[in-house]
C-alpha cells in the first residue's frame, strides 16, 4: 500500500509581516502540532488551505488523504542565534518530522520577490528557451534577462493575470498580472538570467543552455525530488521506488509526446486525404469569437485551418474586441487572401456568448464547429469529421479526443481519451469540450449560446444540443490542440472561477429542462460538479444477500447498514448457501426473531451465485434490489441514498459503488469490457485518494458494466431481462446482467460518492485447481458467444487508445 504524501509544498514570509513565516501544504488529519526554533518550542497556527496553484493540481499532493492546510510560524526578529526550524505532526505522543528547514535558508528568501518556474524548455541546439511562471512582492516587479556576464538580452516577456497567485498572496493587493511567459532565442552563451526586480529587493535564477549544463540541472532536479521522497517515505522505500522504475522501464508506454508523432498522419496520407471524394460532402463552418488575440496565436488557428485536407470550409471570425481593436488590419488581410475566410467586425466590446453568435450569425456551412481563438486543429480533423458523416449519415452532433500544447506550439501534453457519449460524465465534467461539431438542423432547433452562461456557454449549448438528438458520434483521435498559457483555462483553471460556477448552473438547467429534480453542487476539483437527485418518495429497497457461514462478515454488513444508513426503507433477503456451521444456523433464527426487516432463504442447490441471487429476489418485496456481498461494508451513510437517487431515473436500470479492499486501495470503481480479455474492474490496486485519469475515479458516469458486489437494480429492470444468467454460475453473471440491461435500453451508472469496503483477498476467485479452471474457461466461451460485438468492437465507454494489458487507463503501447 502506497504510504500517503504528508509534506510542505510552498514556504514564503507574508508580504506585510515579515516575522510571519507560512508554510503550505498537506497535513495528517487528526493530527496535533508541535513546531520548535532548535529546542525553543513555538505556538503556530493552521488554517485550510482553500486554493492551489493550477500546475500543483494534479501532483502528489492530490493523491494524499490528509488536509491541505497553511500554517504560519511565527519567528523573532533576530534569527542569527537558531540554526534549524522543525515542525512535527503528534498523535498519540508519537512525532513525525513534517518539515525542517536551516535558519540559513528561511533568511535566503526573506524580503525577496517569490517566483515559481512552472515550466523551462531548453532547446541547446537552436540556442533557444521558454519559461513560464508566476512573480509576486508587496511593490510591482520587472523582469530582465541578461547572460552570464551581465549583458540584457533582448526577449519576449509577456505577463498574464493569475488570480490565483492573488488568492494565494492574500494579505497583499498584489499586481494580478504576475504570470509570465518569457521566449529568448538564438542566444549563444552557457547560461542566461532572470532577474526579478521589486522597488526594495530582487533576486535571480540562473537557467542552463548548453547540453552539459541542462544535463546536469535535470540531475540536480531528480535529486531533489528523491531527497524529499526520502524525508517523507525512508530509505527503504526510495530504494524499491528507483528499483521498480528500473525493472519496469522496458514495460513503460511510450510518453506522449513520442506517442502523437506516431498517430498523427503522415505526408502520404494527408496527400491521399486531398484527394479524396466524398459521396457526402457538406460545408463545415468553424466559429471562433476574436478578443485581443496575439497576432501569433490567430496566425497558427488560421494556419491550421487553411491546412486542413478537406478543403469545403469556412471560417468565421468574430472580433469581439471593440471599435479599436489591434486586430483589425490583419483580419482584413486574412479575409483578402482566402474568400472562405470571413469576418464580422464589431464596434463594441462583446463577452464570449454573444461574440461566438456574431460568428454564427454569418456562417452559411450544414455543420457548425467550435474553436477557440489560441488553438489548433490538426491537418485531418475535418476530414475525419466528414469521413464520420459518410459512415454515419444519420450524425448529428460529432466530437474528438483532444490534448494540450505548450504556448511555443511544440510540445504536446495531457491528451484526453474520451468515453463514447456518457450523459452522466458530461453531467459531472465538460469531458466533450473539443473538437465540437453539430449540424445545422439542430443549432436552429436549440438556438445560439447564452450570454448568462458566460465561462460555459459551450457546456450549455453541448447539454442543449444532447438533449435533442441520439445522433451524436464520438471520432477517438487527437483532432484538436488547446494551448496551454497562463490566461487560457486549460492550463489556469482558476482564471475563470465564475466559468465553473456558470457550468453547475448549465447542468442544473439542463436537469429542469428535462425534469429532473436534482441539486448540482461543486465537486471536488474545478470543473467537476456533483449531482444529488431528489426523491419524491422512498421506495422499499430489498437487500439481497447470499451467505455460507461467515456469520462475522454477514453482521459487520448488516450492522453498518442498521447503525449508519440515512436511508431506512429497506428489508434483508438473506439466503443461506451450504453453510455448515451450527453457529450459523442459530444466528439466522436470532436475526429473525430481533430484526423484523430480515427475512432468511435456504438455498438447497450447489453452489451458484446467477441461481442463488434470482431465487432470493422472487421473494423480495422492494422496488429497488440491492445485489451485496456478505463482505462488504457501508463508508458513507447515505450510501444507499446515493445509489437510489440515480436508480430512481427512468433512464438508469443499475447503479453501481465504489469499493476499497481492506488496505484502502481501489477494488472497484466501474468495469470495461476487454480488460483481461473479457472485462475488469478499473483502477485496481490504486490508492483510496488517488483520482485516477482525467479524474475518472471520482467521477459519476456511464460504464457498460459494474460489479455485483454492490448493485442496485429496478426490480422491474430485473425481472424484464430475466435476472441473471444461470449458465454463468460464478464468473461474468453480473458483467453480463449488466450488457442485458443495457441492450433493454437503461443505463448502467458508476456512484463515486457511494462508497463501501469490500474485504475479499485480493488473491480470491484465482482459478487454482483443474475443476475451477475447466468451469471457468467454459463460463468464458458463453460470455463470448453472447456478446461478440463488444469484444470485437470495444467497449463504447473505454477509448480505443487506451491499453487494454493495465487497468489505469494509460496509452496502449505502439
Amino acid at each position: 500500500m502506497q504510504q500517503d504524501v504528508f509534506e510542505v509544498r510552498r514556504d514564503r514570509f507574508d508580504l506585510l509581516d515579515e516575522q510571519k513565516y507560512i508554510l503550505q501544504g498537506n497535513w495528517p488529519k487528526e493530527h496535533q502540532v508541535e513546531a520548535f526554533l532548535d529546542n525553543e518550542p513555538i505556538s503556530v497556527l493552521i488554517e485550510p488551505w482553500n486554493l492551489i496553484n493550477s500546475m500543483e493540481r494534479f501532483d502528489s499532493l492530490d493523491l494524499a488523504k490528509g488536509e491541505k492546510i497553511t500554517m504560519v510560524v511565527p519567528l523573532p526578529e533576530n534569527l542569527v542565534k537558531y540554526r534549524m526550524l522543525k515542525v512535527y505532526a503528534v498523535q498519540r505522543g508519537k512525532r513525525k518530522l513534517w518539515f525542517s528547514q536551516s535558519v540559513k535558508k528561511i533568511n535566503e528568501i526573506k524580503g525577496k520577490p517569490y517566483y515559481y518556474l512552472e515550466e523551462v524548455q531548453q532547446e541547446a541546439k537552436n540556442h533557444s528557451c521558454t519559461i513560464r511562471g508566476w512573480v509576486t512582492f508587496k511593490s510591482p516587479v520587472t523582469i530582465t534577462i541578461t547572460d552570464e556576464k551581465g549583458k540584457e538580452i533582448r526577449s519576449d516577456i509577456q505577463m498574464n493575470n493569475r488570480p490565483d497567485v492573488a488568492e494565494i498572496y492574500s494579505e497583499c493587493d498584489i499586481d494580478v498580472k504576475c504570470g509570465f511567459y518569457i521566449e529568448v532565442a538564438n542566444v549563444k552563451t552557457n547560461n542566461i538570467n532572470i532577474i526579478f526586480t521589486a522597488k526594495e529587493a530582487k533576486t535571480s535564477k540562473v537557467i542552463p543552455m548548453n547540453g552539459v549544463d541542462i544535463a546536469k540541472a535535470r540531475i540536480a532536479k531528480y535529486h531533489e525530488k528523491g531527497q524529499r521522497y526520502l524525508r517523507t517515505h525512508g530509505v527503504k522505500a526510495l530504494v524499491a521506488k528507483v528499483f521498480k522504475k528500473v525493472v519496469d522501464r522496458k514495460e513503460q508506454n511510450i510518453p506522449y509526446s513520442k506517442w502523437i508523432e506516431k498517430h498523427l498522419p503522415d505526408k502520404e496520407e494527408l496527400a491521399w486525404q486531398r484527394k479524396e471524394a466524398f459521396a457526402i460532402s457538406p460545408k463545415i463552418s468553424i466559429v471562433v469569437p476574436l478578443y485581443k488575440t496575439p497576432q501569433k496565436y490567430l496566425q497558427a488557428l488560421i494556419n491550421s485551418i487553411k491546412e486542413q485536407t478537406y478543403t469545403n470550409w469556412e471560417l468565421c471570425l468574430s472580433d469581439g474586441s471593440g471599435k479599436d481593436s489591434p486586430l483589425k488590419d490583419i483580419l482584413t488581410t486574412y479575409a483578402k487572401e482566402d474568400s472562405r475566410i470571413r469576418i464580422v467586425a464589431n464596434e463594441e466590446s462583446l463577452k464570449i456568448a454573444d461574440n461566438t453568435n456574431q460568428a454564427i450569425a454569418i456562417a452559411t456551412g450544414d455543420y457548425i464547429a467550435f474553436a477557440d481563438h489560441d488553438d489548433e486543429l490538426t491537418k485531418n480533423a475535418l476530414y475525419e469529421c466528414v469521413q464520420a458523416i459518410n459512415d454515419k449519415p444519420a450524425t448529428q452532433v460529432l466530437y474528438s479526443d483532444e490534448d494540450k500544447m505548450s504556448g511555443d506550439g511544440n510540445q504536446f501534453f495531457q491528451p484526453h481519451f474520451k468515453p463514447d457519449f456518457n450523459i452522466d460524465l458530461l453531467c459531472t465534467v465538460n469531458y466533450i469540450c473539443h473538437l465540437f461539431v453539430v449540424k445545422r438542423d439542430i443549432l436552429e432547433e436549440v438556438g445560439v449560446l447564452r450570454g448568462e452562461f458566460d465561462g460555459a456557454q459551450d457546456y450549455d449549448f453541448i447539454l442543449r444540443c444532447v438533449e435533442a438528438t441520439a445522433n451524436i458520434h464520438h471520432i477517438p483521435k487527437i483532432l484538436y490542440h488547446w494551448r496551454s498559457h497562463e490566461e487560457s483555462t486549460a492550463e489556469n483553471p482558476e482564471s475563470k472561477l465564475y466559468a465553473f460556477t456558470a457550468g453547475q448552473r448549465a447542468v442544473q438547467a439542463h436537469y429542469d429542462r428535462i425534469g429532473v429534480k436534482a441539486e448540482v453542487v461543486q465537486g471536488e476539483f474545478f470543473g467537476l460538479n456533483r449531482t444529488r437527485f431528489i426523491r419524491d418518495y422512498d421506495p422499499l429497497i430489498s437487500i439481497v444477500i447470499p451467505n455460507k457461514d461467515h456469520i462475522d462478515d454477514l453482521q459487520r454488513c448488516m450492522d453498518s447498514i442498521e447503525s449508519h444508513s440515512t436511508y431506512h426503507n429497506y428489508e434483508f433477503i438473506i439466503i443461506e448457501n451450504n453453510s455448515t456451521e451450527p453457529e450459523t444456523f442459530a444466528y439466522y433464527k436470532e436475526l429473525e426473531a430481533k430484526n423484523g426487516k430480515v427475512k432468511v432463504l435456504y438455498w438447497d442447490g450447489v453452489f451458484n451465485y446467477a441461481a442463488i441471487n434470482n431465487f432470493g429476489v422472487k421473494y423480495a418485496n422492494g422496488e429497488y434490489l440491492l445485489l451485496l456481498n456478505n463482505d462488504t461494508e457501508i463508508v458513507n451513510d447515505d450510501c444507499l441514498e446515493e445509489m437510489l437517487g440515480y436508480c430512481m431515473r427512468d433512464d438508469v436500470g443499475i447503479v453501481g459503488a465504489r469499493l476499497y479492499y481492506e488496505d484502502d486501495t481501489i477494488q472497484h470503481a466501474g468495469v470495461v469490457i476487454g480488460f483481461g480479455g473479457i472485462a475488469g474492474h478499473c483502477f485496481v490496486m490504486q490508492p483510496r485518494s488517488y483520482t485516477g485519469y482525467c479524474h475518472r475515479i471520482i467521477c459519476a458516469q456511464d460504464y457498460s458494466a459494474v460489479t455485483a458486489a454492490c448493485l442496485m437494480v429496478k426490480k422491474s429492470v430485473f425481472d424484464a431481462v430475466d435476472g441473471l444468467t444461470e449458465e454463468l454460475a460464478v464468473a461474468f453473471n453480473d458483467i453480463d446482467f449488466c450488457l442485458k440491461v443495457r441492450e433493454y435500453g437503461k443505463l448502467v451508472v458508476y456512484n463515486p460518492y457511494a462508497e463501501l469496503y469490500h474485504y475479499e483477498s485480493k488473491s480470491r476467485g484465482l482459478e487454482d485447481t483443474p475443476e475451477k479452471r475447466e468451469r471457468f474457461n467454459r463460463e468464458i466461451m458463453i460470455f463470448r458467444k453472447r456478446w461478440p460485438e463488444i469484444l470485437r468492437n470495444g467497449d463504447p465507454f473505454y477509448n480505443p487508445n487506451l491499453t487494454l494489458d493495465s487497468q489505469d487507463f494509460s496509452l496502449k503501447k505502439v
